[in-house]
This record gives structure tokens, sequence and C-alpha cells, in this order.
């Protein structure tokens, strides 16, 4: 048994994530308590109606502006002070490279994109996989659970309010001459359209053939009202920038048309655009992943099919 003086479930100051440990925590006739790094007045209001009677701050220097690693150790020592019976988080990268840092220093597993947890001796949690395309099904069995949960897992609802929250502010003992990563610039977002967002996202991977090819995927898509993507093969030439992927390693779109030129679908892109309600694949090769999972398809040569495409859509819109 776990000795400990504190709650049962630490868990990020998210308002899901919150949720799913409030549902943990009940099952577990336990307590919820709210991990975050910063100042009280960067968190939300409403800690109190998530049932939450602890805010845990992490505060150091190092901390301000910290790479994952920094952040995962100061939960770790957290986690060792507190021994909860589990730590919850979400399922972002930084998150989840936070939360492999803090298992791995408390010496514990950690179940990652976990969609579902059911406690018992062991947990057992229902997780994605290959970037969402298959659920595990999978047992989870330490003295302090770990375990990063997939967004729209949970949503947010009050639960009985706490009385009031108890701010505790927990300093890590961090050694300043370790080199640790830092966050050195940020850039905003592009406004507008964004890859993400747009209604039609038209793709390109290694049949576009060059930086110079994707001219008339940007026309198309201008004419659509749409954004450009691309394969990492087109990202790892130098044909387009990173922010443009679409794939595992890169943006998840789920656009109402996805037109995808001469990419062959491997399972790393079809995890990026598998969302899409409804996707056209242009490519040379009818045996290709992405023509066999595709809505519609075109057998043919992107530099062919697209301009006629293109000259359609102008010759309609100006009759």
């Amino acid at each position: 048994m776990i000795e400990r003086d504190g709650e049962g479930v630490l868990a990020a100051a998210s308002a899901e994530v919150l949720a799913a440990a409030r549902d943990l925590a009940d099952g577990l006739g336990d307590g919820v308590g709210a991990v975050a790094v910063g100042e009280p007045g960067d968190l939300p209001d409403d800690l109190v109606k998530r049932g939450v009677s602890t805010l845990h701050l992490l505060r150091h220097e190092l901390l301000a502006d910290a790479g994952p690693a920094t952040v995962g150790e100061a939960l770790a020592q957290l986690v060792a002070a507190e021994r909860p019976v589990a730590v919850l988080a979400a399922a972002t990268d930084a998150s989840t490279e936070a939360m492999a840092w803090a298992a791995g220093a408390v010496g514990v597993p950690l179940a990652t994109a976990c969609l579902e947890i059911r406690p018992g001796a062991p947990w057992e949690v229902t997780r994605e996989r290959a970037g969402g395309i298959l659920l595990e099904d999978a047992e989870l069995d330490a003295p302090i659970r770990f375990a990063t949960l997939g967004t729209g897992t949970r949503t947010p609802t009050e639960t009985a309010a706490a009385a009031e929250v108890t701010v505790r502010a927990f300093v890590p003992e961090l050694d300043e001459t370790v080199p640790r990563a830092r966050l050195v610039e940020r850039r905003a977002r592009a406004s507008g359209m964004t890859l993400a967002t747009a209604p039609v996202v038209v793709s390109g991977g290694r049949g576009v053939g060059s930086a110079e090819g994707y001219a008339v995927l940007e026309e198309l898509a201008g004419l659509v009202g749409g954004a450009v993507g691309c394969s990492r093969v087109a990202t790892n030439n130098g044909w387009r920038p990173h922010s443009d992927q679409v794939g595992l390693t890169g943006t998840r779109v789920s656009p109402d048309l996805y037109i995808a030129c001469g990419i062959s679908g491997a399972t790393q892109h079809w995890v990026g655009c598998m969302n899409a309600r409804a996707i056209l694949a242009v490519n040379t090769d009818p045996e290709a992943p992405m023509v066999s999972r595709a809505t519609w398809a075109v057998i043919g040569d992107v530099h062919e099919v697209l301009p006629a495409v293109v000259a359609e859509i102008r010759r309609r819109a100006g009759g």
C-alpha cells in the first residue's frame, strides 16, 4: 500500500484531464490534485468546480520556457514527495515527453494515448496505437500509474465543488550546471485559414516531382478555397516546409475533401488524413494504398490531371 498524505490522483490542470481524473478518483475513493507550472493567475479559474482541492505549482527559474525533460524532472520530484496512486496528463507531444521523463525517473511504465482507463488489479486501459489506426487493450500495473489521455476522451463537466483550492508551491532541485533545452523564440501562427482548418486540402507527394511541381496544387487550392499539404518525402526533399506536412509526424487534418496527388498512402501519411470526409486520389499506380482507400480515384499523371481540373474549374466559373 502506498503511503501518502495527499490526493490519490495528480492531474494536469486542464478541464478535460481533470474530468477524467475525477471519474478515476471517484472509483478509487480518492481525491484529485491539479499540477501546473507557473503562477495561479495563469491557470483556469474553475478548478473548484472540477472538484480540485489542491493545486500543486511547480516553481523554479529553470522551468520558465523549459523543455519537456526539465518539466518531467520536476514532476518526478513532486510525485516522489506526494506518492499518488496515479498521474494523468493530456496526450500532447510536450506532455507525453514530460510524462515519459517523469515515469522513467520514478521507475514505472507510462501508458500513452489512453481512451479508457478501468481501475482494478491491474488497471485495464484501451489506448491508441500507430497514430490512431489501431486500438490496444493492455494492463497497467505499477506502484504509481502514469498515463496520458487522448483528446476527446472526456467532456469537461462540473462536479461536486471543493470548498476552496489550496495552492502549494513545490520547488524542485534542478542542477543549473546540467545542459537543458530552452525555448528561445516564439512565432505567431499564420492568420486566416490553416492546414488544420481548411475545408479542402490539396496535398502532394513523391509524384509531384519537385518544388516547382506544387504550383498547380497551389492554383487548385486557391480556386477551391483550400490549403496545400504534402507528404513526408516532400519535406525530406526540401520541396515544402515541415508546417505543410500531413501525417503522424505532421498535422492531422479532417477536411471535407482531401485531394492526394502522387501520394502512395503509407501508414504514416494515412494517419494524418484518414479523418477526411472524402478523399480523391490522383496516382499513376492503381494498386497504391491511397487509391484503394480513397472515396474516388483518378489513375493518371498529376501533371496532366490537375491542369485539366484547373482549366475546367476556370471554364465553369467563367461561364
